[in-house]
């Protein structure tokens, strides 16, 4: 079985790889091959809501065994059709992919509905830096880290999501944040289930889903 899970950008693949190895071998021992692909250009967010549905209509229908998973971020709000909650994003996704199965005709779309699956970050990627706090404090070369976000990490804003909370971060302590460097250094060797825990809200159900497969 392959899972085809599609993010924001390399960030995000490189961060999820480091974060969810263990579980990814686990799954993969048991036959069930999970891959991140990040999109590379044009505007990623309005990639992943409309062309990555149709992209999964086409794969699916020749693929009726896989599944293909649409992880964007919340962060920024109402870009390529109105939603500020996670709910509205994934409905908006998910209509997105019903009107491509119905484009090409699909003679068993109930089918493939059940094997497109959509998650997000709430409100980005760096959400789980937040939620890695001693790894976090590591790569920052810190000892002590005054909290200045909000608890639980997925309560942030679209006005101050977590990645504009870890630049500040960073700049405070003298440095520049680097997505696809920073990230997976911060999240490697982290529990994951820990991370997940303490993201409940949109990032566990992701894991669940995958420790479910």
């Amino acid at each position: 079985m392959k899972v085809h899970v599609y993010v924001e950008g390399p960030a995000d693949k490189n961060a999820l790889e480091k974060l969810l190895s263990d579980l990814i071998e686990s799954k993969k021992s048991h036959g069930v091959h999970i891959s991140f692909f990040p999109n590379t250009k044009g505007d990623a967010k309005k990639e992943l809501l409309w062309k990555i549905p149709v992209k999964a209509a086409d794969f699916l229908k020749g693929n009726t065994g896989d599944f293909v998973v649409v992880l964007p971020d919340l962060y920024p709000k109402n870009k390529g059709f109105p939603h500020e909650k996670p709910e509205e994003l994934f409905r908006g996704i998910n209509e997105n992919f019903k009107k491509a199965l119905e484009a090409k005709n699909v003679q068993n779309p109930d089918i493939l509905k059940e094997r497109f699956k959509t998650f997000c970050f709430k409100h980005d990627m760096e959400v789980l830096l937040l939620a890695a706090e001693e790894e976090l404090k590591d790569r920052l070369g810190i000892s002590d880290m005054r909290i200045t976000w909000k608890k639980p990490v997925e309560d942030q804003d679209h006005d101050n999501p977590p990645k504009k909370v870890v630049e500040k971060l960073f700049s405070g302590a003298g440095k520049k944040y680097h997505g696809t460097v920073d990230a997976p250094v911060i999240l490697n060797g982290t529990d994951y289930n820990e991370i997940a825990n303490r993201c409940p809200q949109c990032f566990k159900p992701f894991v669940e889903f995958l420790e479910s497969l």
